[in-house]
């Protein structure tokens, strides 16, 4: 069953002789647990597709459909709800909030909505990402992969539908990159979880079921690895 469906997706900046089509009707679906790898030259789309799945902007044409919700036709407070519950996102730069404890980070997406997270799962992510003794410090007090590590779990504190990645060891050294790319692909073996990352990392992107390649906005090759 495919978790997420993207239908001719077109994204077109400007107007007229300045007009630049970001994505070009781009077409794929994803299945339920799969981890699929999009790369691409700087300025190939690979960004503009990735902000498009997250729902973070929106397309000049065509439709995303996750877990069976076509995105798009929500309005822009349900679609917060629906992100917030059905995706977890994964940021070069982390994102956390700089006030709230390691722990309190991962439990952002249940405080927002008045509620807990079960504390079975919790602490099970805790112990998975290695952060069980660092709960209560603050984003300041933690390395760059610790910090990378919580916003791993907070993406997969709610089990959703899928987690986007950009570009999700960017900003690490070599050491802590390797522990988030086992931790990724810990999650999707571990947990089923579907996992579509954006790297330019080719060595990343070939630990993938299926890699996707965009150029000029469009599919270049989409191909399985394993």
């Amino acid at each position: 069953m495919s978790i997420l469906k993207v239908e001719n997706l077109t994204k077109t900046y400007g107007e007229g002789s300045s007009q630049v089509k970001a994505l070009d009707g781009v077409s794929f679906a994803v299945e339920k647990g799969q981890f699929v790898a999009i790369i691409g030259a700087s300025g190939s789309g690979k960004s503009t597709l990735l902000h498009l799945l997250g729902g973070v902007d929106r397309p000049t044409a065509g439709k995303v459909q996750i877990d069976g919700q076509d995105i798009f036709a929500m309005t822009e407070s349900n679609m917060a709800i629906f992100r917030r519950r059905n995706m977890g996102i994964v940021y070069q730069f982390y994102n956390l909030i700089p006030t709230l404890t390691a722990e309190e980070n991962i439990m952002l997406p249940y405080l927002l909505d008045n509620r807990k997270p079960e504390a079975a799962m919790l602490a099970d992510l805790l112990s998975v990402t290695r952060l069980a003794e660092r709960a209560k410090h603050l984003p300041s007090e933690l390395s760059g992969g610790q910090q990378q590590r919580v916003s791993i779990a907070r993406a997969l504190i709610n089990s959703p539908a899928v987690i986007l990645a950009d570009e999700p060891t960017g900003n690490l050294d070599s050491k802590a990159s390797k522990e988030i790319m086992e931790l990724l692909t810990m999650a999707n073996k571990r947990y089923n979880q579907t996992l579509v990352m954006i790297t330019h990392d080719e060595k990343i992107a070939l630990q993938a079921d299926r890699i996707i390649t965009i150029g000029d906005g469009k599919i270049l090759r989409d191909e399985e690895v394993r």
